[in-house]
């Protein structure tokens, strides 16, 4: 049961994901889905469990494969619960913004300095500076 429970969570952690990389609200998902907001966020949390016809309706509306929601399963057996609220508002006006700059280098930098800030990884940032110099 604690099995499904982390599945359930692990799906839904990647169909939040998946919406916050395009930049879209979960009232967005949820009208192109004909489902409400509510819904979304119960999935997204793993509260209620996505069946497979709606994760395949998913799927297509957040241009990925199915198989996409069970990406690192195997590593995941005990996924944390999810960020609710202004920390997910932040994340959705991140991607929305980095979506609307041009591709190249800027957007490679910006990704690599997230990823190094997240990591806490000195020697990445530094790498960013120097690319951004240059």
């Amino acid at each position: 049961m604690q099995q499904d429970r982390n599945v359930d969570r692990h799906v839904g952690e990647r169909i939040r994901r998946r919406r916050t990389e395009l930049g879209m609200t979960q009232h967005d998902l949820a009208l192109m889905l004909g489902i409400s907001y509510q819904q979304v966020q119960k999935y997204e949390t793993g509260a209620n469990r996505v069946s497979a016809g709606r994760l395949f309706a998913m799927s297509q509306r957040l241009g990925c494969v199915v198989g996409y929601f069970f990406e690192g399963l195997e590593e995941n057996a005990g996924v944390d619960t999810l960020e609710h609220g202004a920390a997910n508002r932040t994340t959705i006006e991140l991607a929305r913004n980095f979506s609307r700059l041009p591709s190249g280098n800027v957007k490679g930098a910006i990704s690599t300095l997230v990823r190094a800030l997240a990591d806490g990884d000195e020697e990445a940032m530094e790498e960013v500076e120097r690319r951004l110099a240059g």
